[in-house]
């Protein structure tokens, strides 16, 4: 995971090389642990969650503390689950792990619990596609990955090249579920892109 990634004005995260936004979900009410600076250390918030071929990212519609965005890359989250609760909304519950600089010890840096929740419509749209894709992004990304490797030293943006059109293409649309899929990717008028995790700016492609 990686707090309050860079934003452009309008919400949406500055997104990385290679990177392919596949949906947007409005309305979803976030929940998250071990956050520094916030009381306890538990943050709740309700905002939109944007999905990619390389991350989940949670924008919230007004900052908790100094809390505004959370940034979940996909081959960080596992023990993933959909949950049905019989009195309470549906939601998809799990665990990340820090994006860890390459200078600090993993040793400082805590697996946070997560959970979207989906109060307002259905989710038929959304569910679906985040599993399908956190499933082709580890199937394909074994083959780079040596089995005694450090999960948290993987590079979280090598998930950019599992190839997701063809998910796209195919997707069901649930008309209960107002999730957006882009059909095109979204272009700020700006060639910003991000190159890693820590770069305090980000760099323009080439």
């Amino acid at each position: 995971m990686a707090l309050n990634p860079q934003l452009f004005g309008n919400g949406m995260p500055v997104p990385f090389v290679n990177e392919m936004f596949v949906l947007h979900r409005d309305g979803v009410e976030f929940e998250v642990d071990k956050i520094p600076g916030t009381h306890g250390g538990k943050v709740k918030a309700k905002g939109t969650i944007y999905l990619s071929n390389i991350r989940m990212v949670f924008v919230a519609n007004k900052p908790a503390g100094n809390f505004f965005a959370f940034d979940m890359p996909l081959l960080f989250v596992h023990d993933e689950k959909f949950n049905q609760p019989i009195f309470h909304c549906n939601n998809i519950s799990g665990h990340v792990e820090p994006v860890v600089p390459d200078d600090q010890h993993r040793a400082l840096y805590s697996t946070h619990s997560f959970k979207i929740l989906f109060k307002e419509g259905g989710c038929g749209t959304f569910v679906p596609l985040f599993l399908n894709l956190i499933s082709s992004v580890r199937r394909y990304n074994q083959q780079f990955t040596q089995p005694s490797q450090d999960p948290s030293r993987l590079d979280p943006l090598q998930a950019a090249q599992t190839p997701v059109d063809d998910m796209m293409r195919h997707a069901y649309v649930d008309p209960n579920d107002p999730t957006k899929i882009f059909l095109q990717q979204p272009t700020p008028d700006t060639q910003l892109r991000r190159r890693a995790y820590h770069s305090q700016t980000p760099e323009s492609s080439i």
